[in-house]
């Protein structure tokens, strides 16, 4: 009885260690011995598998929503810039761009 309290004990403390990998052993190696360990390591499994989805879920939304926020800005810069250039050329003024690179010399 007590390896099965043990086994249901990683089952919940390890989890936020190694994610659903302790569950899923605690599960396959006690569960079938013990319902009460079965329920614990099926709990701390779904947490896990529910929370790790919803990581994935969240870092492909921040790359998504960054990468998309990036091309606004960059399009937004490549846009005004020159618009800004040719204003000060029409006056006679000259224009050095900003955050510029020397590629052609």
């Amino acid at each position: 009885m007590l390896t099965h309290f043990i086994s249901a004990l990683v089952a919940f403390l390890s989890s936020g260690v190694l994610g659903w990998i302790m569950p899923l052993i605690s599960l396959l190696s006690q569960g079938s011995r013990s319902p009460a360990v079965r329920a614990e390591a099926v709990q701390a499994l779904n947490f896990q598998i529910l929370w790790s989805v919803l990581t994935i879920v969240g870092w492909v939304l921040t790359c998504v929503l960054v990468g998309w926020l990036v091309i606004l800005v960059t399009w937004l810069i490549a846009w005004i810039v020159p618009l800004i250039a040719g204003i000060k050329a029409t006056s006679g003024q000259p224009f050095r761009y900003p955050m510029n690179v020397s590629i052609i010399k």
